[in-house]
């Protein structure tokens, strides 16, 4: 994934369509841009005609979306920066926008399911009939037990499990019941878990405990721990889940074995871990009104914190060595995404890990830990990398000028289906 990253200062044209807002901000790249006293934009049919000096531009907006003529307000220009247009646009009520699936939310009782690696598409579960689909509390239910109880924690030595034909939905995983045909398409490792000590989130460890890892037996790929002999937890990233005439109800198709190149399957995951990490995103700042993530692992270490700031932007771009004169095609900043009309999530993101030696950024870290409001959504170590890497692709495909906000850096996530 990380292949596909654009360097720093290539990025030409870059677009974002608020739909919210009913407002765009177009902004051009010194090389294409030219001289600041002959750049100007206007509206045409279905598109923004941009005048330079090397030539007329027009770029293609997607369908249903039209820019009001005259409304373009050029924001900065000084020779050798990039130009920044705003403007505002209309958007056509009746088009018809592409849902975002959220798994969880599709899952129903008394219908038959089936789940499947997502990396390699071995069944690992098959012809489960739920007759209760329940959700687990809420991510930060432990620490506000206090808060609820005037008695020490009722809770603290007790887990919430599964009954047999129980599915149990956590924010990020589902809890299970095992069955003997796991045998055949999993396999177990045990693993010793660390904690880290209030006050120092990733330099002094303590001694914690062990956990129990479950991996596809085809392609040894981690997806979740058993909790408990009988209980499975499998991460909603790791896994897809299909009903009995296999269409799959998370909304990303996985690569079919006739597409079977390095890349086709790198785009297939890509597309699978972005779409499903933002409809778990949407679903919960819509919900439950949170906006602050804190992206980590089993042993609570935060990998990435993320800053949800809005859900309603169309964000496309081109690269800085496309041919004006051709007109190049403006597209979202995804690997995975080729729609030009696809939403995106905007977010603000920082590195923990990158984060080590910068005090400030430290001092940030902590204070996100404490803060009740942040909420924790835990993957795999692997899959925090991979989200990671899909990030900071997304951040390099935004100009220079507006790949920072104090602290954090700028990135996005797609959410439309293609």
């Amino acid at each position: 994934m990380g292949d596909s990253m654009t360097n720093a200062g290539q990025v030409g044209i870059f677009l974002e369509l608020r739909k919210r807002l009913q407002s765009g901000l177009l902004v051009l790249g010194s090389e294409v841009a030219g001289s600041p006293a002959e750049a100007r934009v206007t509206a045409g049919e279905s598109c923004l005609l941009v005048h330079t000096a090397r030539g007329l531009l027009s770029l293609k907006l997607p369908p249903g979306i039209s820019v009001t003529q005259d409304s373009f307000v050029q924001t900065s220009g000084q020779p050798g920066e990039e130009l920044h247009f705003r403007m505002r646009i209309t958007i056509d009520q009746n088009i018809d926008e592409k849902p975002c699936w959220d798994v969880m939310e599709r899952l129903r009782v008394q219908e038959t399911y089936s789940f499947t690696c997502q990396a390699c598409g071995t069944r690992l579960l098959q012809d489960r009939v739920f007759r209760r689909v329940l959700p687990l509390p809420n991510g930060n239910w432990n620490a506000l037990v206090d808060d609820w109880c005037c008695h020490p924690d009722p809770f603290a030595n007790l887990k919430l499990l599964p009954r047999p034909e129980d599915c149990l939905l956590g924010d990020s995983y589902f809890l299970l019941p095992s069955d003997s045909g796991c045998r055949d398409t999993l396999t177990q490792e045990v693993q010793e878990l660390t904690d880290t000590v209030d006050g120092d989130i990733h330099e002094t460890k303590k001694p914690c405990r062990r956990r129990t890892v479950i991996s596809c037996q085809s392609c040894s790929s981690r997806l979740g721990e058993a909790v408990t002999p009988d209980t499975l937890k499998l991460y909603v990233t790791e896994v897809e889940v299909s009903r009995e005439d296999g269409d799959s109800i998370g909304g990303a198709r996985r690569t079919s074995e006739g597409e079977g190149q390095e890349t086709d399957r790198c785009a297939s995951r890509c597309a699978f871990l972005e779409r499903t990490l933002a409809a778990r995103l949407l679903e919960l700042s819509s919900s439950q009104s949170i906006f602050r993530f804190s992206i980590q692992t089993a042993d609570q270490r935060a990998h990435i914190l993320l800053w949800l700031l809005n859900s309603d932007s169309l964000v496309l771009w081109a690269p800085e060595e496309a041919d004006v004169a051709d007109s190049p095609s403006l597209r979202p900043p995804s690997p995975s995404q080729s729609d030009a009309a696809a939403g995106a999530l905007k977010l603000l993101y920082v590195d923990c890990s990158a984060s080590e030696d910068d005090r400030s950024q430290k001092e940030l870290i902590t204070d996100w830990e404490r803060t009740v409001s942040v909420h924790p959504l835990e993957l795999p170590q692997t899959t925090c990398l991979e989200l990671l890497r899909l990030l900071t692709t997304s951040t390099s495909c935004l100009p220079p000028s507006l790949r920072r906000c104090d602290a954090y850096q700028v990135g996005w996530q797609t959410t439309a289906l293609a």
